[in-house]
Formats: C-alpha cells, structure tokens, sequence
C-alpha cells in the first residue's frame, strides 16, 4: 500500500498567495520540477493524509479517464482526505470545484458564457501589452533585479484587475497589497499545525467577501465589459445560480486567476535560469516560446500536492482493475504528466518541443481549468518578451539556495534574483 503525504485541494493550476512579509521560507525544499512523484501503475490502494483509505490513480490513460467519467464525483468531498489543511478557497461548497451535476454545469455554464472565444480573443492583446510595458519597466531600472516584485507578480495583478474591472479610480479600485492580503486568507491552508492561520483571518475573508458581493450588486446595477459584468448578465440569465456560489466565483477569480500566474512565473523562472540557461535566448522566437511555455505548466506543479480526490459512485473499471462503488480515489495530475509510456523524454527533453499527449495540468473533464488560456498566455507573452529584451538574463543565486513561500496552495520562490 502507498501512503499520499499531502492531498491536492484545488481542481487545477491556479493556487495560493503569500506575501513576503508573512510567508514562511526555507531553504531546504527542492523547487517543485524536482519533487518526487508516485510512479505511474496501476490503481492501488493509499492511506490519505486523514487516514482515509483510497485507491491511488496514477497512469495518464486512467486519470483521464476518472476525470470524465460521470460516475466519479466532486461533490460532498471538500473535508476529505485534508486532514486540516483546506484552503478556504477549496473547502467552500459553494466553489465551483466542490460541486457536481447540476448545480456544477449551471455553475460552469456561467463561466463559459463569460469565457467566449470572442472575448478572449479581444483580451489577448492588451495582455501582451501589460506584459510588455513590465518588461520595459524592468529593462529601464536597470540590473540587478528581484523577478518576483519586478515582474512575476506586477504582471497578473496588472492582468487581474483590467480584466475584473478594478484598475478605475472609482470605489471599485484595488490595491496590489489589500489583493494580496485577501488572496493569502481565501487561499491559505487552514488549520495546518506548522502554518497557523494569521490573526485576523476570519474578518479578512469577510472583508474580502463584502468587498465582492457589493461589486456583484454594484455590475448588476452598472455593467460594463469586465469579467464580472459578464458572469453576473450569464448567471442571471441563466437562473439558478445562487448569490452565494457567484460571489465566491468571483472571489476566486480574481484572488487565484492572479496567484496562480505569478507562482507559474516565478517558477518556470527558476527553472529555465537555473538549470537550462541555454535554452532561455531561443524564447525569443514566438513558437518555441509557446511550446516551452506548455511543457513548462505541464512540468512544474504549482504545489507539493499529489492527489486531487474523487468518490466512486458505482463500480469503475479503471485499467484493469475494478474499483467498489462509494471508494474514495486520489488522481495524481503530477504522475500522469509523467507517465513515461506517454512522456517518455521527461523534464529533460528539449523544452522547443510540443507534448506528445495534452496536458493534464488543468485537469480535465467537468473540472478543466476555466482560467487555463489565461495562464498559457500570460507565460507565452512573458517568457517571449522577456528572453527578447535580455537574452543574457541569468539567475545570481543557486536554485538550491532559494526561499520558498509556504502556507498556501502554492509554493514558489520568494525571490528570483537576477542580472543581466
């Protein structure tokens, strides 16, 4: 029997704040494209970090297949298998990754209405934009440089709140710390007993959701062309979408849509710096640099998690073994990225090549990442104009000596510093 040593509590890449005032650092954690992952094999038992019994999902194949088969559930499992370190974020009922069936596709066909294909498209170049006036920002300050405050962070939030409509002037306006500040309470692991939660952090959560729900109420009365505006017209004209369940969508969007970009930043960062210094001057062309970008968000987890968790409810042929109705299972993302009979070059192919087989990065199914196009975007267009503008950038700290910021649902460097 395998034992899991932590559970995934988000559906996908897209995790937790920690600002460098109150995030706990150490020096003695291997950056996350080098954790060990279960290794790919057929389902079998585990013990999850509660003491829960499950069976362990591993191969590509099968977790693509649990993920969208509709006799494998979400609902009614956000306590499970935590053994206390919920995120707040995760541990709602109301997120949207908490549910399932119809409440879910009422949920997600919110969202979709929102996320058109046409809208996207319109949000793709002022993306690049916010993302080229970062770089300009730092090339003109000047070397050396921190590339979490100068860049990896600047950049999502700049996105985060033109795509929310909240960089006005108006009472909608927000701040990079009372965001972050909010972020680190939605996203923080509850209850951990070496990551306290900080003081205060119920009345931060209600800050942050009063924030929220009159920003709701405020687009219902004056919409715009911001995100928000748009998932309140597509829940209201749908119906049955709780106040409750768009409230905390909207919380979530906009606290992990930005956190989780700035830790995949950051990270493919170290990477690339750190242990490919070679291959960072070729990002400069488009089509290496979009092809890098996904092996990169396929690579390098944003957390040390290894299971997102699931419940049977009905007996599931999964490979060649059967699995009870009522079993709960952990699906590893992680193993199935590394799942050599379908990756079998690894972290150490040449990052100008495409995958040979989708990502499982951003989950899939019911449950695929909403905000993925905006992750790949956002690491395509820094990577690129980056590697463009300093194709001599080179990482002054051994990646082995790095901080980390801990205590959320991510982990990322605390500092990336650099010269050029």
């Amino acid at each position: 029997m395998q034992h899991l040593p932590s559970t995934s509590r988000t559906a996908h890449p897209v995790k937790g704040p920690m600002d460098s005032a109150s995030a706990d650092t150490r020096t003695t954690l291997p950056p996350l494209h080098r954790l060990p992952v279960a290794p790919a094999q057929p389902p079998c038992p585990t013990t999850l970090p509660d003491g829960t019994p499950a069976w362990l999902i591993t191969r590509y194949h099968d977790v693509r297949q649990v993920l969208a088969d509709p006799r494998v559930t979400r609902a009614d499992l956000h306590d499970v298998g935590t053994a206390g370190t919920t995120a707040d974020v995760a541990a709602n009922p109301a997120s949207l990754f908490n549910q399932d069936g119809p409440a879910h596709r009422r949920l997600r066909g919110t969202v979709q209405r929102a996320f058109t294909p046409r809208a996207i498209a319109d949000w793709q170049p002022w993306v690049a934009a916010a993302v080229q006036q970062h770089v300009d920002r730092l090339v003109a300050a000047g070397p050396p440089a921190d590339l979490v405050p100068a860049f990896a962070r600047p950049v999502p939030f700049a996105v985060t709140t033109r795509l929310m409509g909240l960089d006005g002037n108006g009472p909608d306006r927000l701040e990079e710390d009372r965001l972050n500040r909010w972020t680190l309470a939605l996203l923080a692991q509850g209850g951990a007993p070496d990551q306290p939660q900080t003081a205060g952090h119920d009345d931060t959560l209600a800050e942050f959701g009063a924030f929220t729900a009159e920003l709701v109420a405020r687009r219902r009365r004056e919409p715009g062309d911001d995100l928000v505006s748009r998932l309140v017209r597509a829940a209201d004209q749908d119906g049955g979408v709780s106040e409750e369940s768009l409230v905390f969508l909207v919380a979530g969007l906009t606290a992990s849509g930005n956190e989780s970009v700035a830790g995949a930043l950051a990270n493919a960062l170290v990477y690339v710096l750190g242990e490919r210094p070679d291959h960072w001057p070729r990002l400069a062309d488009p089509d290496t640099a979009e092809r890098t970008a996904e092996r990169l968000l396929h690579y390098i987890p944003l957390g040390d998690d290894q299971a997102t968790i699931r419940r049977t409810t009905a007996a599931v042929e999964i490979g060649d073994v059967t699995v009870p109705a009522d079993s709960v299972v952990a699906v590893s993302l992680n193993s199935a990225n590394r799942d050599p009979a379908v990756y079998p070059g690894g972290l150490d192919a040449d990052l100008g090549l495409p995958l040979p087989a989708p990502t499982l990065a951003f989950s899939a199914g019911p449950h695929y990442c909403v905000g993925a196009w905006r992750v790949r975007l956002e690491m395509r267009e820094s990577l690129r104009r980056l590697a463009t503008a300093l194709p001599g950038l080179r990482l002054t700290t051994p990646v082995a000596e790095l901080d980390w910021q801990l205590g959320g649902t991510t982990r990322s460097p605390s500092r990336v510093p650099v010269d050029w």
